[in-house]
């Protein structure tokens, strides 16, 4: 599999976005560079420069306020199995502004079903699902909460602040004094 990576900017409290393109889609987006992003500088090959143009302007629009949905092809083929069914049902049934909790999607996954009963663990499960999203944004594990409130977000502090952004820049959470979003 070949994959073409390039910086998206962002106004996220973490900063620019690296982004993972194939032949089938986004492949990878990561605010965190030690998360399946290789090191060392972009490698965009001549052949995906019209998509990383597209993945740009798409994700220019959304932070500004003017697109809802990224309308981007995902490539799933770094997921497989549970991982691959919580992700795929998040990305077609939470949309732009609504959130759920991690035992309800656990439940609407119905790949839990005998951890259901066991207290808990399918929530546990979903929640380290979302940690090991290989393309946040574009299936929003943001819009993923905690039955008692926000949750968590991979990046620590960092990721907690982009979570916290993009609830609000989505409506979700009403903005603070110092929130850089569009108005």
């Amino acid at each position: 599999m070949a994959v073409s990576w390039f910086t998206v900017p962002t106004p996220l409290p973490s900063g620019p976005v690296r982004v993972g393109v194939t032949a089938d889609g986004v492949v990878a987006a990561s605010f965190d560079a030690g998360h399946g992003v290789p090191p060392g500088g972009d490698v965009l090959r001549a052949a995906d420069e019209g998509k990383a143009a597209l993945v740009t302007e798409r994700f220019a629009e959304f932070f500004a306020g003017r697109r809802r949905e990224f309308d981007l092809p995902v490539d799933w083929r770094s997921t497989s199995g549970p991982q691959r069914a919580v992700l795929q049902t998040l990305h077609r049934t939470v949309g732009f502004g609504e959130t759920i909790t991690y035992g309800q999607l656990a439940s609407r996954s119905g790949v839990f079903e005998e951890e259901a009963a066991q207290g808990g663990l399918a929530a546990r499960a979903v929640g380290s699902i979302m940690g090991s999203n290989p393309v946040f944004l574009l299936v929003p594990c943001h819009r993923v909460v905690a039955a008692d409130g926000i949750g968590g977000f991979g990046g620590g502090a960092v990721g907690m602040e982009v979570k916290r952004w993009l609830l609000t820049l989505e409506g979700v959470l009403e903005p603070t004094l110092d929130w850089n979003g569009p108005g």
